[in-house]
C-alpha cells in the first residue's frame, strides 16, 4: 500500500515538470521577432523576348515575370504617290553680285504609286529650273535641279518655287533659295548726280577697289544711251583703279537716269552697276494731270507751270495735244517761268470704257520738249433698280 502511493506522487511531479517545460518553450517564441516578409521581385518581361528562368526551389527571392503581350502598332499604310525632298531649304551663304549659282532639290516617291509632278511655279524668271521628268515609280529617286542668276547690288535675297504633283498629303510642296550677296569691289561713289551745266556733267571719278585683296582687270564699261565713256586698259590688272569718265552732255539729255556697267576679271565680283541720275532741264508742274468723274463733252480747267532748273531763261516755241482733248487758253510769261492755262474736254464714252488720255507737249526754243500725261475717268454707272 506504501508503494503504491509512493508512485502515484512521482507521477503527479512529473506531470508537473513537464506542463512548466512546455510553457517556457512557448514564452520563448513569443518573446522572439517575426522576420520581415520580403515583397518578390517583378521583372518586366519585353515582348518577343525569351521566358526567364524558373526560380529554384527552396530560394528566398522569388521572381515574379509580368509578360506585355499587347501586340505593336502596325506601320502606317502608304497609299497612293508620296514625294519626300531631302530638303526643302538652300542657303547659298555669301556670294558675290551678279554671280551665277546652282543647287539641286532632290526627291523619292515613297508611296506605293507612281507620282507625277504636274507643275513647278516659280516666283520670277531668274529662277530656271530643270527636272529630267515628271512621273515617278514607287521608291524612285529624282532632281530638280535649280540655277539663280546672281544680282548686282548687295544684301539678302530668297526666292521660291512650288512642287505640284498628285501627292494628296502634299499637293504642293514650297522649296527656298535664298543666300546674301556680298560686294568684293567696293566703288566710290555709290551714285553719279550729274549737271547738264557743268563741265563734263560735273562727273567725279569712280574709285573700284579690291576687298578680299584678290586682283582684277576692268573689260568693259557701258552706260545707257553711251553718255559716259572712259578710258581703260584691259591687260593691266590691280587691286585699285580711278576711272576717270568722259559724258557727252548731248546725249546725256536723251538718257537723264540710267546706269553704267563696269565689267570686271575679278573671280567673285563680274560687274559693277553704278546708277546716274542727271538733273533736268526743264520740268512742270504738275508732271501729270488725272481727271476725276469726269463728264463727257464737259470742260475742265487746270494749270501747268514750266520750269527752268538751271535758272536760265528760255521761251516756250509751241504746244500740242496728241488727241486734241487737251487745249491752251492762254500762257503767261512770270519771271523765268510760263504759266499755261488749260483746257480738257472729256470725249464721249466709248463701249464700257471708263478712261481717257492724252498727251500734252509743251515744245521749248532751242529743241527740247516736255511731255505732261492726262488722264480722264468717267463715274462708274450706277445698275438700274428693280
Amino acid at each position: 500500500m506504501k508503494c503504491d502511493c509512493l508512485s502515484i506522487t512521482f507521477l503527479v511531479i512529473g506531470c508537473v515538470l513537464l506542463v512548466e517545460a512546455g510553457c517556457q518553450e512557448q514564452a520563448k517564441l513569443v518573446e522572439a521577432p517575426e522576420a520581415p516578409v520580403k515583397a518578390p521581385e517583378v521583372e518586366m518581361a519585353a515582348v518577343g523576348s525569351s521566358p526567364p528562368e524558373t526560380a529554384p526551389v527552396g530560394t528566398s527571392k522569388p521572381k515574379i515575370v509580368v509578360t506585355d503581350t499587347q501586340p505593336a502598332e502596325p506601320e502606317a499604310e502608304k497609299k497612293g504617290p508620296r514625294i519626300a525632298f531631302e530638303k526643302e531649304v538652300h542657303d547659298f551663304g555669301a556670294i558675290g553680285p551678279g554671280r551665277a549659282q546652282s543647287c539641286e532639290f532632290n526627291f523619292t516617291n515613297t508611296g506605293d504609286s507612281l507620282l507625277k509632278i504636274t507643275e513647278v511655279s516659280k516666283t520670277c524668271g531668274c529662277t530656271p529650273y530643270t527636272l529630267a521628268k515628271k512621273e515617278y515609280e514607287p521608291g524612285e529617286r529624282g532632281t530638280l535641279k535649280v540655277k539663280y542668276s546672281g544680282r548686282k547690288y548687295p544684301g539678302p535675297l530668297t526666292k521660291t518655287l512650288y512642287v505640284s504633283s498628285n501627292d494628296k498629303t502634299r499637293p504642293k510642296v514650297k522649296l527656298t533659295v535664298k543666300g546674301n550677296v556680298v560686294l568684293k569691289v567696293a566703288h566710290e561713289p555709290k551714285e553719279l548726280r550729274l549737271l547738264l551745266d557743268k563741265e563734263n556733267a560735273g562727273c567725279p571719278d569712280i574709285t573700284l577697289r579690291s576687298l578680299d585683296g584678290k586682283p582684277f582687270a576692268i573689260k568693259q564699261l557701258r552706260a545707257s544711251g553711251d553718255c559716259v565713256t572712259a578710258d581703260y586698259d584691259p591687260s593691266v590688272e590691280k587691286t585699285k583703279f580711278v576711272v576717270k569718265p568722259k559724258v557727252d552732255a548731248e546725249k546725256l539729255k536723251k538718257s537723264l537716269n540710267g546706269r553704267i556697267n563696269i565689267s570686271l576679271t575679278h573671280p567673285e565680283c563680274d560687274t559693277v552697276t553704278i546708277p546716274f541720275k542727271a538733273l533736268e532741264r526743264f520740268t512742270a508742274t504738275p508732271p501729270r494731270l488725272n481727271i476725276f468723274d469726269a463728264e463727257p463733252q464737259k470742260p475742265t480747267k487746270r494749270e501747268v507751270w514750266v520750269l527752268n532748273n538751271y535758272g536760265e531763261d528760255f521761251e516756250v516755241d509751241s504746244v500740242s495735244s496728241k488727241k486734241g482733248i487737251v487745249k491752251v487758253l492762254g500762257q503767261e510769261k512770270v519771271g523765268r517761268r510760263y504759266k499755261l492755262v488749260l483746257e480738257i474736254t472729256p470725249p464721249a464714252v466709248k463701249g464700257n470704257s471708263r478712261i481717257f488720255t492724252d498727251t500734252f507737249s509743251v515744245n521749248i526754243k532751242g529743241g527740247e520738249r516736255l511731255q505732261v500725261a492726262c488722264r480722264g475717268y468717267y463715274p462708274r454707272k450706277k445698275s438700274a433698280q428693280r
